[in-house]
């Protein structure tokens, strides 16, 4: 059996899938306050009275370090900056603890001007004092040479604790963004860290001792012990459980949106064949552009849980949230004590009375009986999450359409069928279907859908390869992988490495051989000439193992749909 655990900002969803298909199923309150009490608490329900030699392994999706992100709730990490002449670094400062330093190597991975060891220890020495434990380094063109980044690793080690380099976080040449995405990795360290030591601890006072994964904002996983070294990587992991909770009930060879609609926002998404959409470049997080691999999803302030209010004569749904519904509880009226007043819920933990009280006042105001004020709540909220579902797809269709299997150049999007999940899920997708032109269904268990989502993933990585038949070399910086070839080395001899690194990378970080999918995203090759003479080639390779489902997911999601 496999534990699945999808921290929500409203409630966690936790699962046990195995050869039965859905095995047990629990949700626990979010507390947002303790999100490290709320997973170990779920973590300990859900393993209650199992043999732990019975779980093979548990994954989990937290939102602890994109909270950290968008409350401005990081901490303190200083940054190494290593540009050169031609771009000034300050435009993409990070934080107060930034410095640009000296070095610089050009495009080819050539030294132009060395580090300045004493202004660099100054640096170190300074950021020491001022209580800096976690740090970054990021050379401009480190993706091609990382040797100052390593010089620089090597002057500052005494002075902090962890140390990121920019050339093992990303691969990628874009500068500004792996300035950012190294940032991220050491402010959000501290808290990951915290995290992953009290979930292991947890386990181990309760026996389990299991491998644990982490779902990243890809779709994919890594194992609990990689993401210690990659933190940034579980960043936006929410939404990705919602779209591979879905991908094994999409309709094939189709185009779908998928809607996670929950209490505090509506997470929506687009399958292409049963493949979900990647964003082009990574992340894009409060002010932060970054390098981070993630699926193309979209969010709005609308949930069960969104404040409804009248506001110069007109209802307004959202982006608030205050607490839960006021039949739970709450204190202000939302579309969940709606679903209450329209008889449409029947969970008898709530009071369809305090959700009348709360509806009341609004239907004063618009004239309406309690009953209309309620259906006209409904309606807006699914007449809302509808017309964001549209403007996504326009967003997407105004750029270049990234799959997980190729760049669809010039592609248009034209979803026909959407897929609901989340609580409310099939209140809203019986009215979302009269009100549109989308065929809309529910996913199966669509209450726990992320959280089967979760468990189902599998492990996914990146390697990019750089070869110079000229210099006879063949570099993966991002791997600490450096070789030298012969003058003749050619591309499909470039691919050849490059699925070797591929393979190795991905069981180092915890995918079973069985689920290795690799796919090749980029072949680029380049004639270096010089004086009307060919001096040798540049190649580049990309590739991946897809994100995906584990290889014997369909097992189990074919007993999940038939329950």
């Amino acid at each position: 059996m496999i534990i699945g655990l999808d921290v929500g900002g409203t409630n966690t969803d936790i699962v046990l899938v195995g050869e039965n298909g859905l095995e047990r199923k629990i949700k626990v309150p979010t507390d947002t306050s303790d999100l490290f009490q709320t997973v170990l608490t779920g973590i300990e329900k859900i393993t209650a009275n199992i043999p732990s030699e019975k779980i093979k392994h548990a994954v989990l999706s937290t939102t602890l370090t994109t909270n950290a992100i968008v409350r401005n709730k990081l901490s303190p990490a200083g940054i190494f900056v290593s540009a050169g002449p031609g771009l000034n670094p300050e435009a993409y400062r990070t934080n107060k603890h930034y410095f640009n330093v000296s070095g610089t190597i050009d495009h080819n991975g050539k030294e132009i001007n060395a580090i300045d060891k004493n202004q660099i220890e100054e640096i170190a020495h300074r950021l020491k004092s001022e209580g800096i434990r976690h740090v970054g380094v990021v050379g401009k063109f480190s993706t091609r040479n990382p040797e100052h980044e390593l010089e620089i690793q090597k002057i500052i080690a005494p002075y902090f604790d962890k140390i990121f380099l920019g050339h093992r976080i990303s691969g990628h040449l874009n500068f500004p963004r792996r300035i950012a995405t190294t940032f991220l990795n050491a402010s959000v360290y501290p808290i990951h860290k915290e995290f992953f030591e009290a979930v292991k601890s947890t386990l181990k006072q309760n026996g389990i001792l299991i491998p644990i994964y982490i779902l990243k904002a890809d779709g994919g996983t890594m194992a609990f012990d990689a993401s210690i070294d990659f933190p940034g990587q579980s960043v936006l992991s929410g939404p990705s459980a919602s779209v591979m909770g879905s991908v094994a009930f999409a309709p094939e060879d189709s185009e779908t949106i998928v809607m996670d609609i929950g209490g505090t926002t509506t997470d929506m998404a687009v399958l292409i064949n049963q493949v979900p959409l990647l964003s082009p470049l990574g992340i894009e997080i409060g002010p932060y552009k970054t390098l981070i691999r993630a699926l193309n999803s979209y969010s709005i302030g609308i949930g069960g849980d969104s404040v409804v209010r009248i506001e110069d004569g007109v209802l307004k749904i959202g982006p608030d949230r205050t607490g839960p519904a006021m039949a739970y509880g709450g204190s202000v009226p939302t579309p969940t004590d709606a679903l209450f007043v329209l008889d449409k819920t029947n969970d008898a933990s709530g009071d369809k009375n305090k959700s009348l009280q709360g509806i009341t006042p609004i239907a004063a105001k618009l004239g309406l009986s309690v009953e209309e004020a309620a259906f006209e709540i409904f309606d807006l909220a699914c007449q809302d999450i509808l017309t964001a579902a549209r403007k996504m797809i326009g967003r997407i269709n105004s750029k270049p359409v990234y799959t997980i299997k190729e760049v669809l150049s010039d592609y248009q999007l034209k979803p026909r069928h959407i897929m609901v999940l989340g609580g409310p899920a099939s209140y809203f997708a019986e009215h979302m279907e009269q009100i549109s032109e989308f065929t809309v269904r529910t996913v199966p268990q669509w209450s726990v859908a992320n959280a089967i989502g979760t468990a189902l993933s599998r492990t996914t990585c990146e390697v990019s390869l750089f070869a110079d038949t000229q210099k006879r070399v063949a570099m993966a910086p991002e791997e600490s992988f450096s070789k030298q070839i012969p003058s003749d080395f050619t591309k499909d001899d470039a691919l050849a490495l490059g699925h070797e690194l591929l393979k190795q990378k991905a069981l180092q970080t915890g995918a079973d051989i069985n689920d290795l999918d690799p796919e090749v995203l980029e072949e680029l090759e380049f004639n270096m000439v010089r004086g009307f003479r060919l001096t040798g080639k540049n190649i580049r390779i990309k590739l991946q193992v897809k994100p995906g489902l584990i290889n014997n997911y369909k097992m189990i999601t074919d007993k999940i749909a038939a329950m």
